[in-house]
C-alpha cells in the first residue's frame, strides 16, 4: 500500500477552511515544547501504549520533525492495527517552519 501524504500548504488550507481532521505529533515532549502546530502529542516512545488515541475515522495527519518518524508510525499502525485514514505530513515541522511560519524555532 502506498502511504498517503499531505504537504504543509494542503494542511494550511485545511486549517484555514475549517475542514475536519486530527493532527497527531509523534515527536518527544521537549521537541513539542520548543515548537508545535497544535497537534495532539503522542511521542513515538509512548506510541505502542497509546495508539488507541488515534482515531480510526476521519482524516488523521501524523507529523514529526522531518517526516521520517511519522512515516514509521503510520506504517506500524497500518500494518498492525488496520488503519487506512492516515496521512504523513511531508517534511514535518521543518517544512512548516520553512514554508508557512518562518518564526517557528524547530531546533
Amino acid at each position: 500500500m502506498i502511504m498517503k501524504s499531505i504537504n504543509v500548504q494542503e494542511l494550511k488550507n485545511l486549517i484555514n477552511n475549517d475542514k475536519p481532521f486530527t493532527l497527531i505529533d509523534v515527536r518527544e515532549q521537549a521537541e513539542y515544547d520548543l515548537a508545535n502546530i497544535n497537534g495532539i502529542l503522542i511521542p513515538t516512545s509512548e506510541f505502542a501504549n497509546r495508539f488507541q488515541e488515534v482515531p480510526k475515522e476521519g482524516k488523521v495527519i501524523v507529523q514529526c520533525r522531518s517526516g521520517q518518524r511519522s512515516a514509521n508510525v503510520i506504517m506500524w499502525l497500518e500494518h498492525n492495527h488496520g488503519y487506512d485514514n492516515l496521512y504523513n505530513l511531508e517534511g514535518g515541522i521543518i517544512a512548516w517552519a520553512r514554508e508557512i511560519d518562518p518564526g517557528l524555532t524547530v531546533g
